[in-house]
């Protein structure tokens, strides 16, 4: 949002010796805040309005003139090479020491560009004839300067004056930085009254007076909302005998100021209420409306329309249309048609001024690719009540500016009527929620000046529909914090209990994934959720494998972005590939990120989002180092139960002899083991790369730290070791199921303390040792008690085909 500091001080009286600093400061503080400023004059001086009086040639330069300049105090003499100096013309003259913004080519130089006295070609010059450009600005923003040439000045011009001021560029611009909630402040009225109420200045507006002649403006058009939820309110006018002409000087400085190009006086009234009010407006050639009428519908699915900038679009059923009697003539709030536009031949125009929902506005504009500068403004949700105003506002410069004949009346189709709120008026919670000591007619004076009115019996606050923001005591209170000064509010320390916050279970094991994983010598890493569908193939997964269905994206940013990940492992495997590549040696990779498994394709609800553990290696360690990493994980969640390994996890990106699924009380949660060597060549890996994937919903599920104490035992164990010959088809595992089953309520512990296979075991066996610990908590066990457990566990090991080793 722009506006210009003349234009703000036209509405605010007595703020005439505010400089621009002052005014960015003071309305930053006040919650206004300003980006930044521009002084429009910042690079010029010493330039005033000059007349020439005579001209002769120059001696050495046949395309350099010597021109006797009238600068109103004195005559002085320049040398100038502009085609289009003649005698009498008024023109921009810098004087010796001043300063212009840039050069002839348009380009502005920070700081300006001094001028001084000096000879061209050896004959003396006392300054500088000026283009629009050396000036700061462009032909564009002054319609009427010379394309290559010095500016022209009208010839009641005064000589001498100020030329910055002639022009307007006396005044500074500012751009704020407006919250979305504050629709009313992307306007110079919403501006004013801010800078009124933070200068405590009075608030003078424009007042808007009855216009239109003894017509009804219901003989010459009607209208219809079709559909009443996306178009609020719709208002029209109707004004006859145009007259297209130039807008007047003051209204095109302001123009100007705010970056808007002076067109013709219609464009400019449009343009100009839309600056001051906030309120986007469009006119139409009341000749190329047929049936006169106005009919604000949905488009139809498929319908062409081509807007003002010769454009052809393609419509659906979502976009708000204005239409006539038979065409559509507009796209609601974005751009009107080629098939209604003011021509210099226009006799009749209807004037429309309308509200429509911000977010269709949005969402149309989005999709037609055609943001403009009315469907930013709606988008923003206006107040319908502005409407009306807005409207006769551009009709009563219509009627000043001799522009034409206003129809008297207006239409005015308001479904449902905007009306204010009413908030209590409670100034002691405001007081105690800032930590202030406000006194009751100060926050009176604060309301009053900002236009929010308190009942007789000051119990209430009654909120204007233009301040769509203010819904509760909060913003009742950040009112008074504002314009009490916030710099004001002093420090004090929160009242009230006490209260102590914590990370949800879910975020506690995931810190655990990340203690475990660091403290093993893996390093976080954070990889793209969004990949490419040919990542399924680097992975050698199977064509009918569930992984491939994906959810595609609509926008993608390119065909390695189109899809989103159902697996966590080529992220992984690609970090790994780069720094491996980079000649790191022994890296140890994890992440904690989601995969995206669609519930239905294609999608119709959000797909299931399911957190991973990954982690991944090469160099120093093999499948058990990453088992050993995945199990002081799982331990530390409190998953104390017999973890199994099935090698049978059907693993296409695994090598077959060296992967599992790892699985807990019967779930599969996971699964690990070494990246078959033709993936590891996919991702230019010539190494031994050990992964491990394992599901963090599962674990949050079935993980606990509930522990309970036990104490020292009081009866010492007794050990006993079992040295086996075993079929490799035999895994350690199968043989540690039957030590749970069978070693009975004595048995503590068992562990694994040697493998051996040569040629001292059979073949096809292997040999494996384990030391057996059992224990009883009210007892010293008896040589019957351990030689009982025993025979059952041997007996099991014998229907596996295993034997003692002698």
């Amino acid at each position: 949002m722009k506006t210009s500091l003349k234009w703000i001080k036209s509405m605010v009286p007595g703020m005439e010796d505010v400089t621009p600093q002052e005014y960015m400061d003071a309305m930053t503080l006040s919650g206004s805040k300003v980006e930044f400023f521009e002084e429009l004059d910042g690079d010029l001086d010493k330039i005033v309005v000059g007349q020439i009086k005579e001209i002769a040639p120059h001696p050495d330069a046949d395309k350099l003139v010597i021109c006797q300049v009238d600068i109103g105090t004195e005559t002085v003499q320049i040398v100038t090479g502009a085609p289009n100096a003649v005698v009498g013309m008024k023109t921009p003259v810098v004087l010796d020491g001043g300063r212009v913004a840039g050069g002839h080519d348009g380009k502005r130089v920070e700081g300006g560009v001094k001028i001084k006295k000096g000879k061209l070609r050896g004959v003396e010059s006392f300054g500088m004839m000026c283009s629009i450009e050396e000036l700061g600005s462009n032909c564009d923003m002054f319609p009427e300067a010379p394309a290559d040439g010095l500016y022209v000045f009208p010839e009641d011009t005064k000589v001498g004056a100020n030329a910055a001021e002639v022009l307007g560029l006396d005044d500074a611009v500012f751009e704020y930085e407006i919250t979305s909630n504050r629709v009313d402040c992307y306007s110079v009225i919403g501006i004013a009254r801010e800078a009124a109420a933070t200068f405590r200045k009075e608030f003078n507006p424009p007042v808007v007076k009855e216009t239109g002649n003894n017509e009804d403006v219901n003989d010459f058009i009607s209208v219809e909302i079709d559909n009443k939820d996306l178009c609020k309110r719709y208002t029209a006018r109707v004004v006859k005998n145009i007259k297209i002409g130039p807008s007047p000087k003051w209204m095109q400085e302001r123009l100007r100021a705010q970056g808007i190009r002076p067109i013709n006086n219609i464009v400019d009234i449009t343009n100009y209420v839309m600056e001051e009010y906030g309120q986007p407006m469009h006119a139409y050639d009341m000749d190329t409306i047929e049936e006169n009428k106005i009919v604000v519908r949905n488009a139809k699915a498929g319908e062409k329309f081509t807007t003002l900038d010769g454009v052809e679009h393609e419509l659906d059923d979502t976009m708000l249309m204005i239409c006539d009697g038979k065409k559509p003539v507009g796209i609601a709030g974005i751009m009107g048609g080629e098939n209604s536009m003011i021509t210099d031949n226009v006799s009749t125009m209807l004037f429309e001024s309308a509200t429509f929902d911000g977010t269709n506005i949005r969402l149309s504009a989005k999709k037609l690719g055609m943001r403009t500068e009315a469907s930013g403004i709606f988008e923003k949700g206006l107040d319908p009540n502005n409407a009306i105003e807005a409207m006769n506002r551009a009709c009563q410069l219509v009627e000043e500016l001799g522009c034409g004949e206003v129809v008297g009346g207006v239409v005015d189709v308001y479904p449902v009527k905007n009306e204010p709120i009413t908030l209590p008026f409670e100034p002691e919670r405001y007081n105690k929620i800032l930590g202030t000591d406000v006194s009751v007619e100060e926050m009176e004076d604060y309301f009053k000046r900002l236009e929010l009115e308190i009942s007789a019996d000051k119990k209430s606050v009654l909120i204007p529909t233009f301040r769509q923001d203010l819904l509760s005591y909060a913003d009742l209170s950040e009112e008074v914090a504002r314009f009490y000064g916030y710099d004001k509010i002093p420090t004090t320390l929160p009242s009230g209990a006490a209260t102590a916050g914590k990370i949800s279970y879910k975020m506690e094991i995931e810190n655990i994934a990340r203690d475990v994983a660091e403290y093993c010598g893996f390093s976080q890493a954070y990889t793209y959720s969004f990949e490419s569908p040919k990542v399924f193939d680097k992975l050698l997964l199977d064509g009918d494998d569930k992984q491939r269905e994906a959810v595609v994206i609509s926008n993608p940013l390119g065909e390695d972005f189109s899809i989103m990940r159902t697996i966590s492992l080529n992220g992984m495997l690609a970090s790994l590939a780069t720094n491996y590549n980079r000649r790191n040696k022994d890296v140890r990779l994890y992440e904690l990120g989601n995969i995206y498994i669609p519930k239905s394709l294609p999608v119709t609800e959000l797909p299931e989002e399911r957190m991973q553990f990954t982690l991944g290696f090469y160099g120093e360690g093999d499948f058990f180092t990453m088992k050993g990493v995945v199990e002081e994980f799982l331990s530390q969640c409190g998953m104390n139960k017999k973890v199994s390994y099935d090698p049978k996890a059907g693993k296409n990106f695994l090598h077959p002899g060296r992967q599992a699924n790892i699985s807990y009380e019967g779930q599969v949660i996971g699964y690990l083991g070494q990246v078959h060597p033709l993936v590891c060549q996919n991702y230019d890996m010539k190494a031994e790369v050990y992964v491990a994937v394992i599901d963090m919903p599962y674990v949050v599920e079935m993980s606990s730290f509930d522990k309970k104490y036990q104490g020292i035992a009081n009866f010492p164990a007794a050990t006993r070791d079992i040295s086996m010959v075993v079929p490799k088809s035999v895994l350690a595992g199968d043989i540690e199921e039957v030590f749970e089953k069978k070693g009975g309520a004595y048995l503590e512990s068992y562990e694994l303390f040697d493998v051996y296979e040569g040629a001292q075991v059979l073949t096809g066996h292997k040999s494996m040792a384990y030391s057996l610990v059992f224990r009883a908590k009210d007892k010293n066990l008896s040589e019957e008690d351990i030689t009982s457990a025993m025979e059952r566990i041997l007996k099991a090991l014998k229907e596996l085909n295993i034997e003692l080793r002698a």
